[in-house]
């Protein structure tokens, strides 16, 4: 293929339809009307001799060749930006219809994203943010494709590609309901033993939901020689403070969730001596190849800077 007769143009509009699965969403990325967009698709279908991007209920869905093309065209296109980007510095008062991706853990959700969004809205009001779950299973590849700019949460395995970056460290406290049977009626935060512990029902938050009933205490417990009982799982974590609330479940969960849902039908515990040192790294991880990006460079330095404000 001739490069001289490709127009770089519909790299960019084929990264868009790729990430957005619609053709009016990739005009509004890029500033361009909709038939602009679509004639943009109808030369990539000439270029590539394939229809690329298919109309389907769930939107413009890609070929087997899009997916195979995507990657490198991302790399390509992240390449000249971060060429740009070395010498020309992001103004977040002009980001012209600028849109960042946060992949965010519910953990995040709860914790972090209050306090970046504030930040975020006060300094570059123009910016637009997608907010996405993060999926600890598709998240690396989403940051390779582009589809997702950085990550936030705990827990994370991320491969040598990626840059890790450690935002603070967080541990686990265990909530029940003010009315538990066996807790009492009371708030005062104290110590459970590790007998009482055993013998309660737990909550468990599983962030996969693939019907493991197992988590980071379990593991502790297992190098104990004992065995808590898990009587319920939820997919998400907001729905265990209110489970426990009217239940005589307990929950262990990290220490800053539990002070951001205590509300009066709550009592918090610290868990038992022998569970402690099981803190855990939150993170924002990011692709390295967008190291020299100047907007996500700038992005990262406002979330960092948002978290420690928060402490």
């Amino acid at each position: 293929m001739n490069l001289s007769r490709v127009d770089l143009n519909l790299l960019v509009a084929f990264e868009a339809l790729y990430q957005t699965r619609n053709v009016t969403l990739a005009g509004k990325r890029l500033n361009r009307a909709q038939p602009s967009v679509s004639n943009a698709l109808t030369r990539l279908r000439v270029l590539f001799g394939d229809d690329l991007f298919v109309r389907s209920n769930a939107g413009m869905q890609p070929t087997e060749l899009a997916h195979t093309l995507m990657p490198a065209i991302s790399l390509a296109l992240d390449q000249i930006r971060q060429a740009m980007g070395q010498s020309v510095a992001f103004d977040p008062d002009a980001p012209a219809g600028r849109r960042f991706t946060i992949a965010a853990s519910d953990y995040a959700d709860i914790v972090l994203l209050p306090h970046v969004i504030g930040r975020l809205r006060r300094l570059a009001p123009g910016i637009d943010l997608r907010i996405m779950a993060l999926d600890r299973v598709s998240i690396y590849e989403q940051l390779d494709h582009g589809m997702v700019g950085v990550a936030i949460g705990g827990h994370l395995s991320a491969p040598k590609r990626m840059v890790r970056s450690k935002l603070f460290e967080e541990d686990l406290v265990c909530i029940a309901s003010r009315d538990h049977p066996l807790l009492g009626g009371t708030r005062r935060r104290r110590s459970l033993d590790l007998d009482t512990y055993l013998r309660l029902p737990h909550a468990l938050f599983v962030p996969s939901d693939d019907g493991s009933r197992r988590g980071i205490v379990d593991a502790k417990l297992d190098g104990l020689g004992k065995q808590r009982r898990v009587a319920a799982t939820f997919s998400h974590i907001v729905a265990l403070p209110l489970a426990v609330a009217h239940s005589d479940l307990v929950a262990t969960i990290a220490r800053r969730v539990a002070h951001r849902v205590a509300f009066a039908n709550l009592q918090i515990h610290e868990v038992p001596a022998e569970l402690t040192g099981m803190a855990f790294d939150i993170e924002l991880i990011y692709n390295r190849r967008t190291q020299a990006d100047a907007a996500a460079t700038w992005l990262r330095g406002e979330i960092k800077s948002a978290i420690a404000d928060m402490h």
